[in-house]
């Protein structure tokens, strides 16, 4: 009778939902013995798992839940394990039963996520299968989410059938040393589950797919006149609309373009470049992101490094940012095109045959769809590092979509949310994390110009009620001290990246706004994101933990006694490098671990509950005496003697000891001694101390937010010969309009050119 109806229930289900199961060879791999756990989306889960499994497990539930009248009828049909998860006996007597070579299924969030994400894990289903020595069998269930039996109304677009999948994964265990014991036991228990729970949650989405198509399952899944997109003009975009226009201008990009061209955009933060990088994806181009801020040098150097013979910008943004010589040098080199020269080509009927095509997009994009291989180049972002000369960073679709199916395990964002965006599109945290990843999630993406506008955009984030917001330390710090109290009251996320996140940033934004800052990591050449605290988990001074799906090896660095090289591999690390002067092959990344490694040039060390902590770049290690000193310990001590000024510490040649440090600080009052005597307060080593300190009344910045340390080095090496005493004042890149100020800085356009996306 049990056969007969799990099998009418099955074709009940398939035909309303569509359900599809995968790797359903994994649960016989689990043995007698296991413990079944799955994310809790909604009222559907225990159906879907009575009906799939191959045996009648027992459920187990909380006191509450079998309580409840609503839920008894649907009770009936399964064996109960009814238990209190805060009673030591009801875990015991459920370790008992498992023992008893049982299988058991429970859900370790305890409740129906209301977010859409992962909600609290209780540790008591780890302690269970680690004391029951059982295997624990990982289900994922997806799409539940979106119907009626779901709590997600009002925050998601909610539909009477959407279609479901479940996904088994291959069975694992709890394995704890013995020397741990007690609540740290417990504590180690829990943190493997949590870990556990988030991979279940990354293989929900299929990230082997085009960014195309993920942005066109995305408008289906959240409604296409779902607004998701606006820039300064306050213009908003849904996303027909933005759908639309990608197809009308893809008609008149095509005429100067091949498939499979490298295509340059030299665009700022507006709606026009999320459009004009969809009409590339569209066509099968691949986009890559030109950095207006690098100089022309640099700009003309990173086209021959990636071979672009094609670029589109706007006759608008070269008037407002004053870059009229640019583009001019630029355009004896490529060819340049203008979008509104485009715009006057394009014709009412081809702007209303967009509008058609915009209702039946997928077939659309089938019928001119050329490959549709995610292993293909789908973007190119741009790092000059330290040679001078950029570097083409080749990531995949695959790449920037695995990176948003792990980054959704961290971050709940959705059709709710409204993240601010000042990142510029040309880096890699702007373009993925603040603006593909929104594009998919459902939700609204403000672009603004430049991250520089310190009172504007508070007062912008009050008004739009944004809901999510990260930029770098230095660019936190400003907005903290301009902010009103009450600016950054509808912010759920505050997201430091690019930089460290410093211990005054976040204490003055939790005296002034009660927000908690959450710091995370990335580089270029993974996407970007690879580590990121969360609400749930969360360590100050940390990056967090790795995201799922990748991995990461410590190599030994001599001279540093406790941390190495971090070394990390994933579905969302990079193809490969585009080097100037190559033969236009891309260079996969291959490392000491073996090809597909990535060594991101950081020193990090790791803590028994797996926190990543970043020391500092590994070309920004001192070499004194024979003794390997971190410039960012330098710069933290600084930080601990003059809290309200900026500091930035770089390397000398030296004589007697091979290296010096030299500090610069915007402190005009700075003495050495100062310094000296904090380092000593807080026993900080004599090596630490920087061998001089001289003042500037600014530091070099990059647009990113971070300090160009090759400028200045080089402002340092000439004030150490000259013996001057202070540093002149430093031209910023960015110019009060929010845009590159094209007007030449004592800095070579060489200097101005740094845009280090390696840095953490």
């Amino acid at each position: 009778m049990t056969r007969l109806a799990k099998f009418l229930l099955r074709c009940l289900l398939r035909l309303l939902y569509g359900v599809k199961v995968h790797g359903m060879e994994h649960y016989h791999e689990t043995g007698e013995r296991a413990l079944i756990i799955a994310n809790h989306t909604s009222l559907l889960d225990g159906i879907l798992l009575y009906a799939w499994l191959p045996e009648t497990p027992t459920f187990a539930i909380n006191t509450r839940i079998a309580g409840n009248r609503r839920y008894k009828p649907f009770l009936k049909f399964v064996d109960l394990f009814i238990m209190d998860p805060s009673s030591p006996l009801s875990i015991k007597s459920m370790i008992k039963f498992i023992r008893e070579n049982n299988k058991a299924v429970i859900f370790p969030e305890g409740r129906i996520t209301t977010s859409g994400s992962l909600m609290k894990i209780y540790e008591g289903p780890a302690l269970v299968a680690e004391k029951a020595d059982a295997m624990i069998l990982p289900i994922a269930l997806e799409g539940c989410q979106d119907s009626p039996f779901s709590y997600m109304k009002g925050q998601r677009n909610i539909v009477w059938f959407p279609r479901i999948s479940i996904t088994v994964l291959p069975p694992e265990t709890i394995t704890i040393p013995r020397n741990i014991q007690g609540h740290a036991r417990r504590k180690a228990a829990a943190l493997i589950l949590q870990q556990l729970m988030y991979k279940l949650v990354y293989t929900t989405y299929d990230y082997h797919k085009t960014v195309f198509s993920a942005l066109l399952e995305a408008a289906r899944r959240h409604r296409y006149g779902h607004v998701i997109l606006e820039d300064i003009n306050r213009e908003p975009l849904n996303y027909r609309q933005l759908i639309t226009r990608t197809f009308i201008l893809a008609r008149e990009i095509k005429k100067d373009t091949s498939n499979g061209e490298h295509v340059g955009l030299l665009l700022p933060n507006v709606t026009g470049a999320v459009v004009s990088y969809m009409a590339l994806q569209f066509l099968g181009r691949v986009p890559a992101m030109l950095n207006y801020s690098a100089g022309t040098q640099v700009l003309i150097s990173a086209c021959e490094t990636a071979r672009i013979k094609t670029v589109f910008t706007s006759h608008k943004f070269i008037e407002n940012a004053a870059l009229h010589d640019l583009a001019k040098e630029l355009e004896k080199h490529v060819d340049v095109h203008y979008l509104e020269d485009l715009r006057t080509k394009i014709s009412a009927p081809a702007k209303i045959l967009g509008l058609l095509r915009s209702y039946y997009p997928q077939l659309h994009y089938r019928r001119h769809l050329h490959d549709n291989d995610p292993n293909k180049p789908a973007t190119i972002l741009f790092t000059s590092g330290s040679e001078g000369l950029p570097k083409g960073v080749v990531l995949s679709h695959a790449n920037l979509l695995s990176n948003y199916a792990q980054g959704k395990c961290y971050i709940d964002f959705g059709p709710r949310d409204i993240m601010f965006n000042c990142m510029p599109l040309f880096h890699s945290f702007g373009l993925n994390v603040g603006c593909l990843m929104p594009l998919l999630a459902g939700s609204k993406t403000f672009l603004y110009l430049t991250p520089l506008h310190y009172r504007i955009i508070p007062e912008l984030i009050y008004e739009l009620g944004a809901t999510i917001f990260f930029a770098a330390n230095t660019f936190m710090k400003g907005y903290a001290r301009h902010a009103h109290p009450f600016d950054f009251h509808s912010l759920r996320y505050a997201l430091a990246g690019a930089e460290k996140l410093r211990e005054d940033t976040q204490k003055i934004w939790m005296e002034k706004f009660g927000i908690r800052i959450l710091q995370g990591y990335g580089v270029t050449e993974t996407s970007p994101v690879i580590a990121a605290n969360t609400p749930m988990t969360n360590r100050p001074d940390s990056v967090g933990h790795i995201i799922p799906g990748m991995e990461y090896h410590i190599e030994p660095v001599q001279g540093i006694a406790h941390g190495g090289r971090l070394l990390v591999k994933g579905p969302n690390v990079m193809l490969g490098y585009l080097i100037h002067g190559g033969d236009g092959e891309i260079r996969a990344p291959v490392t000491s671990c073996g090809e597909g490694w990535h060594d991101t040039g950081d020193i990090a060390a790791i803590d028994e509950d797996g926190f990543i902590f970043i020391l500092g770049r590994a070309k920004r290690f001192a070499k004194i005496g024979g003794e390997m000193v971190s410039l960012l310990a330098v710069e933290e001590l600084a930080m601990q003697t003059w809290p309200d000024f900026y500091h930035a510490a770089v390397i000398l040649s030296d004589e007697r000891k091979g290296e010096k440090i030299i500090l610069v600080t915007t402190n005009q009052d700075a003495v050495r001694k100062q310094i000296q005597e904090t380092a000593k307060k807080l026993k900080y080593g004599e090596i630490t101390i920087p061998k001089k300190v001289v003042l500037a009344e600014e530091l070099p910045m990059l647009s990113t937010g971070k300090v160009d340390y090759v400028t200045l080095t080089e402002l340092a090496l000439a004030e150490d010969q000259s013996g001057s005493g202070w540093i002149s004042k430093l031209v910023s890149l960015v110019g009060k309009s929010g845009v590159i100020d094209a007007k030449q800085s004592s800095m070579s356009e060489k200097s101005k050119a740094r845009s280090s996306s390696n840095d953490n």
